[in-house]
């Protein structure tokens, strides 16, 4: 199962189901499901993508959220894809102060939520190609981004 899901992400033709026309919606799309089959080629598995944990805000958008058995914690993951590796940006310039406080907001109401109690992190996958590019993919994943200070509780 677990093959033929990468064998569909990553094969020639691609088929995006997307209801939007936008090419850079499309590209994200592709990029998450890339992400999610690097993730379970890992081992981790899959517990929600898109996941809007705040009924009332849609900003507050998970791209995916994962569980690490062999680590038993819950990791969020925010997936961005870009055309091409940049020379001016360095790693994570995607992530703003804006999108750091809507990733804070929804993780602590997924947690509560939920009634986890038990370890989690934050994780970025940056995707970079195009679907249907003549390359694979290239998949930068960083592990246990320090997005918020380090003295910092969710409650």
């Amino acid at each position: 199962m677990i093959r033929a899901l990468i064998e569909r992400i990553l094969g020639d033709e691609h088929p995006v189901a997307v209801r939007n026309t936008n090419a850079s919606v499309r590209r994200g799309c592709w990029g998450e499901d890339v992400a999610a089959a690097h993730l379970l080629r890992m081992g981790w598995r899959i517990i929600g993508r898109n996941v809007r944990p705040c009924r009332r805000d849609r900003r507050c958008e998970l791209d995916i959220v994962a569980y690490v058995p062999a680590e038993r914690q819950i990791v969020f993951v925010e997936v961005k894809t870009h055309k091409r590796h940049s020379s001016y940006a360095g790693r994570l310039w995607a992530i703003d102060r804006r999108k750091k406080s809507n990733l804070l907001r929804a993780s602590a109401n997924w947690l509560m939520v939920r009634k986890w109690h038990g370890n989690c992190r934050f994780d970025v996958v940056e995707v970079y190609g195009e679907p249907g590019g003549e390359f694979p993919p290239e998949i930068d994943h960083i592990m246990n981004v320090k997005l918020f200070p380090p003295n910092w509780r969710f409650w």
